[in-house]
């Protein structure tokens, strides 16, 4: 009986890691889904002049088309239950002067559905060769999905209208719209020394709302951040932000695929610039600890230093902190240092490391492992994840060996190189 069990467990291992060495790493597709729809140098797009203005508030069903050009000036604010309908290849031009933002209040929706041969643009104002991070705010969506903050409803720190900036509820299927083959370029304007607006803010938004295929440009802050909530987020890029390309808070609970970041060293912010940022709260004082922590499932993402001589600019590609739920699996990361960095306060020990997963994980060119901010951990987060189980396979390739064409001066495919073996799973 021993014997059959023993060569049961030794058939369960072997198929165990067949199965992971089979799952596609990074982003996949049959073809590249970046292709048409992305733009990687939108400082040279010819966009045309505005020919509408939107301003101040919108309260009844409004549909922008694609025959006219808009200039969004100010913060314009969707409200009174309405719908704003975008047509797909329309083109919305953010304010410099009065920096201009689109927020979708609670209980608005917003339907901003373009097509693969024709997306959404969301852009500077200013002109060819003009453009720079934060040039205007960004869009901002507030709904009415569950976050742990005390009394369940919270506001955004970016100076909106105290009677429209809430945001938070009890309905996790709450749906606030459409955002699909969509770009945001040059926004997150800083409005202060320790505030800043982002390209995407969603804030308590619910599950049914979909985000999909939307590519984030030259943000001055986060790409995309989301303030609890309840989400499915696939086909995301995220391209030389300042800050972080992904930031969760305030007990987020996100699945995410099929996604991408690709940092510059040289567009990074001193405070320190990651792909994932993920914490359940900025204080303790002001979170009911009886509800959820953030939890992130990411899966078949990519995150990518294009400078393999980063001259020790970028960061970790993620930083976790305490209390958060984080899996990361079938992915790629290439040219970080550390490849992850723990937060001082989770130990090394299962209980506290269990909640952070990493599994069939290629870590290219990165300098360092998994490691803590409080040295005395380090050891024994590097056993734990050293277990073979976790299928983390440290890697030296160029990028041009590890993916199929990282050239963002053309029409980049930053899926695995299928003359790989990495690729392949041999």
């Amino acid at each position: 009986m021993k014997t059959k069990l023993h060569i049961a467990c030794i058939f369960f291992i072997i198929s165990f890691f067949a199965q992971a060495q089979q799952q596609p790493k990074g982003i996949t597709g049959t073809s590249n889904w970046m292709t048409n729809w992305t733009s990687f140098r939108p400082a040279a797009n010819d966009y045309g002049e505005a020919t509408n203005i939107i301003a101040g508030t919108i309260d009844k069903d409004t549909r922008l088309v694609k025959r006219n050009i808009y200039h969004l000036v100010g913060v314009v604010y969707v409200t009174n239950n309405a719908t704003l309908t975008i047509e797909p290849g329309t083109v919305i031009r953010g304010d410099d002067k009065t920096c201009g933002t689109l927020v979708i209040t609670n209980g608005a929706k917003i339907m901003a559905e373009g097509l693969e041969t024709d997306p959404i643009i969301f852009t500077s104002e200013n002109e060819i060769n003009n453009r720079k991070p934060g040039d205007w705010g960004g869009i901002i969506v507030l709904g009415k999905a569950p976050i742990n903050s005390l009394g369940g409803i919270h506001t955004l720190p970016f100076d909106l209208d105290p009677t429209l900036n809430h945001y938070g509820g009890q309905d996790p299927e709450d749906n606030s719209g459409t955002l699909k083959y969509v770009r945001i370029e040059y926004a997150g304007r800083k409005l202060s020394a320790s505030k800043e607006l982002n390209g995407l803010s969603l804030a308590g938004v619910g599950r049914k709302t979909t985000v999909s295929h939307v590519q984030i440009s030259f943000s001055n802050d986060d790409s995309f951040e989301c303030y609890g909530g309840d989400l499915n987020l696939s086909n995301l890029v995220s391209f030389r932000t300042t800050d972080d390309d992904f930031d969760f808070t305030q007990g987020a609970q996100i699945n995410i695929s099929n996604s991408i970041a690709i940092r510059h060293p040289f567009s990074s912010d001193i405070s320190g610039s990651r792909c994932f940022e993920v914490d359940s709260y900025e204080k303790v004082a002001n979170t009911d600890m009886t509800k959820k922590m953030t939890k992130i499932n990411a899966n078949n993402i990519t995150l990518v230093n294009l400078e393999e001589n980063n001259q020790g600019l970028v960061r970790e590609s993620a930083y976790i902190k305490e209390n958060t739920f984080f899996n990361l699996t079938n992915s790629v990361v290439s040219g970080f240092a550390p490849f992850i960095l723990l937060e001082g306060n989770i130990g090394n020990g299962e209980a506290n490391l269990s909640k952070i997963t990493f599994k069939n994980i290629v870590a290219n060119n990165c300098q360092g492992e998994i490691e803590s901010e409080s040295g005395s951990n380090i050891p024994g987060i590097k056993n734990y994840y050293g277990n073979p189980a976790y299928g983390i396979e440290y890697t030296k390739l160029k990028l041009s060996e590890l993916f199929t064409l990282p050239n963002i001066k053309g029409n980049p495919d930053f899926r695995l190189n299928v003359n790989n073996t990495i690729a392949s799973g041999n």
